[in-house]
């Protein structure tokens, strides 16, 4: 007769089989061990069997009736009962009617309604659809009034009495169910927004990282290309360059990877950290490399920044270097870092392509997975982001995120 902890096992056994599905029980799963109860089951049945001892027993002096060892049995053997009632609640109800039955037939006593007809009867309400659980009520009530003529003539007192008793408790039982139902559904919409913004947010990453090095890799190919036959040093350079970025590329795809798999399996090595505004360095130079002279300054006290306020300087400053790249060929870049007292700004802006017109729109500002992105970021960071086209031409994105502690995230 194993005895289950608490905590998961006692969910397993009245929440699991009520939140899941409240009808009939599903013939296609498991059917529980009879006696697989738990400690508060033992509790909730040594409880009803001192309640119903003790009503017994003050009832009998009351009446100035004798204590019966007969009758202290049937009285105690309802709680031996309850042991099964997740597991076998309507069969468990109907043994400790009968007991009662018994009880009322042998024994002389008024009309009473025992803990253990409250627990039989709230356990098949749990656990049952609704008409098991009318059933159930329905026989309840004329087998607990059921007297052998001793005791207490007045049969309508106690047929109200345990009719009243019975709807309390199979209302009790629904209003906990119902409140089950919607406990189990909020859960599974918590868990279900979980995870859309897990897709959410390895989307964002997968996009900044291919976008970036496909783009550098494609117009470091193209420059190779164009300079391969007259100037070979040139497309040399471009052809190291576009290994680093598919090099590089892999990297943070493998970082990614490794961050959705944790917990699968004991990692060998470390992880790789997360780039940061020490890596700006790099993508500046990339930015020069791939055909796009790109200025960078630093402004105030340079200090550590949370890993996270960091990771989103990088990527806001690596999408719209891309984007200049994508939209702005030719134009100048200009990249600037200001750290301040509680956050640091950053701002990307380029003059605009060539032969394009002061103010003119660029493609895919509106609604593009970029600047989706860099917004989704900034938001998660509590900052704030403007990203549209200046006055005197060229494209300008500016985010000012809070960075308190390095430790604190």
């Amino acid at each position: 007769m194993p005895i289950r902890s608490e905590g998961r096992a006692e969910e397993a056994g009245e929440g699991g089989a009520g939140a899941g599905d409240f009808g009939e029980a599903d013939r296609s799963k498991p059917r529980r061990p009879v006696f697989d109860w738990t400690r508060n089951d033992a509790l909730v049945a040594i409880g009803a069997a001192v309640n119903d001892l003790i009503g017994y027993s003050l009832g009998a002096a009351d009446d100035g009736r004798p204590v019966t060892v007969p009758a202290l049995v049937l009285v105690v053997l309802a709680a031996p009962c309850l042991l099964a009632r997740r597991a076998r609640p309507v069969t468990v109800l109907g043994a400790v009617l009968v007991l009662g039955a018994a009880l009322n037939l042998t024994t002389p006593q008024g009309p009473h309604f025992s803990a253990a007809y409250m627990v039989a009867l709230y356990t098949v309400t749990r656990l049952r659809g609704p008409a098991v659980t009318a059933a159930a009520a329905v026989a309840t009530v004329p087998l607990t009034v059921i007297s052998g003529g001793h005791g207490d003539s007045s049969v309508l007192p106690g047929l109200l009495g345990n009719t009243l008793a019975v709807v309390l408790v199979v209302g009790t039982g629904l209003v906990v169910r119902r409140w089950q139902q919607e406990a189990e559904a909020k859960r599974t919409l918590l868990a279900d927004r979980a995870v859309a913004e897990e897709r959410r947010r390895i989307a964002r990453e997968l996009h900044d990282i291919v976008a970036h090095h496909i783009t550098t890799m494609q117009l470091m190919a193209g420059g190779a290309r164009a300079n391969l036959a007259h100037d070979p040093g040139a497309a040399r350079e471009a052809l190291v360059t576009l290994e680093d970025s598919g090099r590089m590329a892999l990297r943070e795809m493998r970082q990614l990877l490794d961050v959705l798999r944790a917990g699968e399996e004991p990692e060998q090595v470390p992880p790789a950290p997360q780039p940061g505004t020490g890596d700006l360095g790099r993508i500046i130079t990339e930015s020069r490399l791939a055909g796009t002279p790109t200025e960078f300054t630093v402004r105030g006290t340079v200090r550590p920044l949370p890993p996270t306020v960091g990771l989103a300087v990088f990527r806001i400053v690596q999408e719209a270097l891309t984007n200049s790249r994508k939209h702005a060929v030719g134009a100048r870049a200009h990249v600037r870092l200001t750290y301040g007292p509680d956050g640091v700004d950053v701002e990307v802006r380029d003059d605009g392509a060539r032969g394009t017109r002061p103010g003119a729109s660029r493609p895919g500002t509106g609604g593009g997975y970029g600047l989706i992105g860099m917004r989704e970021r900034v938001a998660l960071q509590g900052g704030t982001l403007e990203a549209g086209s200046c006055d005197g031409g060229g494209f300008r994105v500016a985010a000012r995120l809070p960075a308190g502690d390095p430790g604190g995230q």
